[in-house]
């Protein structure tokens, strides 16, 4: 387990109008709670984007044909890096605001508690872990609840 502050540098570009939009302080904060003693430092582009650009992305990188809450693109780390040369690239992040907006409401969840959650889900998804079968996913969402109390957000995962 790594101690001490992640050295974050998170970019954030809203492809979509911003209103009802989390601002970019806010995305950068569920990051860095996400990374926190998981990782030193790290570099991630988080992109927001309307159900078209979702869609597309999807199709073409999952082979999956609809726009999906948050996708999760794992940096490719160039081999043969010179001893000692650390690559901080952690990967990118695309969230599909119409999606995160009607999946909110759906659940009956607040916005903001939605974007959180899918923000420490991609990030966690950038550092490897995953949710292929019951114990991964068992795993991954606990981790999920631990993060998002530390931040004051109820369980994602709990049903009416």
């Amino acid at each position: 387990m790594t101690r001490g502050p992640v050295r974050l540098d998170v970019a954030i570009n809203y492809a979509v109008p911003r209103t009802g939009i989390p601002a970019a302080v806010s995305f950068r904060k569920w990051v860095a709670a996400a990374l926190d003693s998981r990782i030193r430092e790290a570099d991630l582009a988080i992109r927001v984007v309307g159900s078209k650009e979702g869609r597309a992305l999807n199709r073409h990188y999952r082979g999956r044909d609809y726009a999906t809450n948050v996708l999760s693109f794992p940096a490719e780390i160039p081999e043969g890096l010179p001893k000692g040369v650390k690559f901080p690239l952690l990967g990118d992040l695309v969230i599909c605001a119409p999606v995160v907006a009607r999946e909110a409401r759906e659940q009956k969840k607040p916005l903001v508690a939605h974007y959180a959650h899918l923000t420490v889900h991609g990030a966690l998804h950038l550092l490897g872990w995953d949710h292929e079968d019951e114990r991964e996913a068992e795993c991954m969402e606990q981790l999920e609840r631990e993060i998002l109390a530390g931040l004051g957000i109820a369980d994602p995962y709990l049903e009416d």
